[in-house]
């Protein structure tokens, strides 16, 4: 193992993190060539990870990795994970695995990494995402676990987490539209992209797919010989009579509805099992039991019932927060609330933030009908979001009353003063970098 050398005290972690951010002109500019010169000059830990499951996909991801996490930790496995953008700290994104649990990478051993990159990159133009992944490589690579969960960070065919030679799985969750100024402007072109991860015989889990993205990842996978595991075929989940049904070639398991709200995550959660059970056959079901039980992941119809956010809501008042933030995220979202809505009727009203970037008045479309208003906020930060009044106007547009308001703190005071008949249900959605700002408002660090 090469020993890192430790970052000063001077040498903040936030402070090198910053000086990373200026090493590229562009935020994001998809290649794999900066990448693969500093994993090069670092002595290629890439090449010394333990087993990789590479996830791809427009939405699902994050849930299909904490259902995956869930389930291998309660099998007595450690596991390291890497997912992107964080919420509220960077250290979100690397958690290095160990017995009866992993945790995030500490302050002094993230500046640490950081530093040491950044020393051995020499100031040669590389993006934040890029070099940020390059360490995290090189923590994982001095770290003994049995697995490595690695989320892409946009796309995959170019992505910097696209350099792994040969994963023991790699899984594609749902492609849909987004991020069109980068991957493509048709969901063929964006399939292209996510196919990129695919590799030559390796396994390939492909969730749910329209034919459009799914003739694009199967024309792939036949060109490589990649051995497909495709839902609805090779894998089956359904709900009967409130438990959670899963079905393959090696038989049927009966569980336990999975721990995250909303039906779209029965699938997610077969995604991580199909995913599972091809990397271990023998994988004991009570481990996926139990891994359903505990799955969790902040801003995936989280809910809220401490801190300020409750504070200055209505008294009563059901809190979901979600980091959905395009138009099949909405859908997934809206059916989940009209089920909530179908159990238990209460006035919904959304409080939206949403990036210039995003298709914002399809994202509030799938809403109408059920939200009864919506309250438009601004996305903080260095993030390009959309003004207040601008979402206001879409929703208006779309059939859905709304008002702007200056922050979220105006938005749930807005609500607060306002007689109820009976405690509304709020929704907080639209970017998950509103969820971040919400989380840290409330003081809910993810863990």
């Amino acid at each position: 193992m090469t020993a890192i050398p430790l970052a000063s005290s001077a040498d903040h972690w936030e402070a090198i993190l910053g000086r990373l951010l200026d090493l590229h002109p562009k935020k994001i500019d998809l290649s794999l060539g900066r990448i693969m010169r500093l994993l090069e000059a670092l002595g290629h830990p890439e090449q010394r990870l333990p087993p990789v499951i590479h996830v791809a996909g427009t939405n699902g991801k994050w849930s299909t990795i904490a259902f995956m996490r869930a389930i291998l930790e309660a099998a007595g496995r450690s596991v390291h994970v890497y997912t992107s953008p964080h919420l509220v700290r960077f250290h979100e994104r690397i958690r290095l695995g160990q017995k009866g649990g992993g945790q995030l990478v500490g302050d002094a051993e993230l500046a640490a990494a950081l530093s040491y990159c950044e020393k051995v990159n020499a100031g040669e133009p590389i993006t934040f995402f890029e070099i940020t992944t390059a360490a995290a490589f090189k923590l994982f690579s001095e770290h003994p676990a049995d697995y490595l969960l690695l989320e892409v960070g946009l796309g995959g065919r170019v992505d910097a987490t696209n350099v792994i030679a040969r994963p023991a799985a790699t899984v594609v969750t749902p492609v849909s539209y987004d991020h069109p100024e980068f991957l493509g402007t048709t969901v063929a072109e964006i399939a292209f992209e996510k196919a990129g991860i695919l590799k030559p015989r390796v396994p390939a889990i492909l969730g749910l797919q329209s034919k459009e993205a799914f003739d694009v990842l199967a024309r792939k996978a036949g060109k490589i010989a990649a051995p497909l595991h495709v839902a609805g075929q090779e894998f089956m989940v359904r709900e009967e009579h409130g438990r959670f049904i899963y079905e393959d070639e090696r038989g049927l398991l009966d569980l336990p509805l999975p721990r995250l709200a909303g039906r779209h995550q029965h699938q997610n959660a077969a995604n991580a099992i199909a995913a599972l059970r091809v990397v271990e056959p023998d994988l004991p079901a009570s481990a996926v039991e139990a891994g359903l039980l505990a799955a969790e992941w902040p801003a995936r119809l989280q809910s809220l019932s401490r801190g300020l956010v409750v504070a200055f809501a209505p008294e009563g008042a059901e809190i979901w927060l979600d980091g959905a933030h395009n138009e099949d995220g909405a859908r997934v979202l809206a059916q989940a609330l009209a089920d909530f809505e179908e159990k238990t009727a209460r006035p919904l009203a959304i409080i939206c933030g949403s990036l210039a970037t995003k298709d914002t008045a399809a994202f509030l479309r799938a809403f109408k009908g059920l939200a009864q208003e919506v309250l438009a906020v601004p996305v903080g930060g260095e993030h390009a979001g959309r003004s207040p009044r601008e979402v206001a106007a879409l929703a208006n547009a779309e059939g859905i009353p709304a008002v702007a308001c200056e922050s979220l703190e105006s938005a749930l005071r807005f609500l607060a003063a306002r007689d109820w008949s009976m405690p509304p249900r709020i929704l907080i959605t639209g970017s998950l970098y509103l969820a971040g700002e919400v989380l840290s408002f409330n003081n809910s660090l993810p863990m």
